[in-house]
């Protein structure tokens, strides 16, 4: 499948649209930086990882419009104390004129944390970022516990990347995050890439904890080294995949994506109920816009 087929086959399978529940948008200066990195991966990660969506704001919004992507959810991150808040403001606004975006919030281990957790929620955030490897922080901080409470509360989902992948970095590990989880059972968590390396980690966490979900970012993609076979652990929890894919900062086609979907759903456990699911019902249920994904 190419990129220019997507609509046509979203369409095809009688879905009102796709429902990305990982994707990015930031500050230019931000972004920039990011991709700097992503130019310099040989490096950093010993493989090229050239971004295939290097466009401006405008751009990028017509492309995933031109998927059939009805909402998705806009996501940033912090790399340093002092940095949550404004991003928060940034999105804020990103969403009020992005009509397909829903608002999202992020944090950081700080003083502040919950004041700005508390204030994006109340202004309407459906969705958090936490980047633990990125971040360099620790999940089980004390000044995090707060707000993982006011975000379980909420039954607003937090998208965290807490697994080794593509880096190890010193507090990631599905081991550490799983301690959040005995502290705030009740918390909506999507582990981003389906928590990998750890896929079997992440799926234990999945069966323990009723609100726990993985999302479909670069797993079993053809990129970087081989990965297990996603699956035997997949078709057990069904409904407990969403939709997730990284864009802009991916280096293939968005297609690519959801032909490795789709390739799951052949198998007979799954079919049709799980695309549907995988790509817009289960998503749009996290986000609490199950009634208007299809509203453009």
């Amino acid at each position: 499948m190419k990129d220019s087929e997507v609509r046509s086959w979203v369409t095809g399978l009688g879905l009102p649209g796709l429902v990305d529940i990982h994707v990015h948008f930031m500050p230019e200066s931000v972004l920039r930086k990011v991709w700097a990195y992503f130019d310099n991966a040989r490096d950093n990660y010993g493989v090229d990882w050239p971004i295939h969506y290097r466009f401006d704001e405008d751009e990028r919004l017509r492309l995933l419009r031109s998927f059939g992507v009805t909402r998705f959810a806009p996501l940033v991150y912090p790399h340093k104390p002092g940095m949550a808040e404004w991003l928060n403001e940034w999105i804020r606004d990103f969403a009020a004129r992005t009509p397909d975006a829903v608002p999202t919030a992020t944090l950081f281990p700080e003083p502040e944390t919950e004041s700005y957790v508390a204030k994006a929620l109340d202004a309407g955030a459906r969705c958090v970022k936490a980047h633990v490897q990125i971040g360099g922080y620790d999940p089980r901080a004390s000044e995090l516990d707060n707000a993982w409470g006011l975000i379980a509360e909420a039954g607003v989902p937090a998208v965290v990347h807490c697994g080794h992948g593509p880096l190890r970095g010193a507090f990631t590990g599905l081991d550490v995050f799983a301690e959040v989880l005995r502290r705030h059972p009740t918390l909506t968590a999507v582990l981003a890439h389906a928590g990998m390396p750890e896929f079997d980690a992440a799926f234990d966490l999945v069966s323990r904890y009723p609100n726990v979900y993985v999302d479909t970012t670069m797993v079993g993609v053809d990129f970087g080294t081989p990965q297990p076979d996603f699956l035997p652990r997949m078709v057990h929890f069904p409904d407990r995949v969403v939709l997730g894919t990284d864009f802009p900062n991916i280096p293939y086609e968005y297609a690519h994506q959801l032909e490795v979907i789709a390739k799951w759903a052949e198998d007979e456990r799954l079919g049709p109920d799980f695309l549907r699911a995988v790509l817009h019902d289960t998503p749009a249920q996290l986000l609490g816009i199950a009634d208007d994904t299809d509203r453009r």
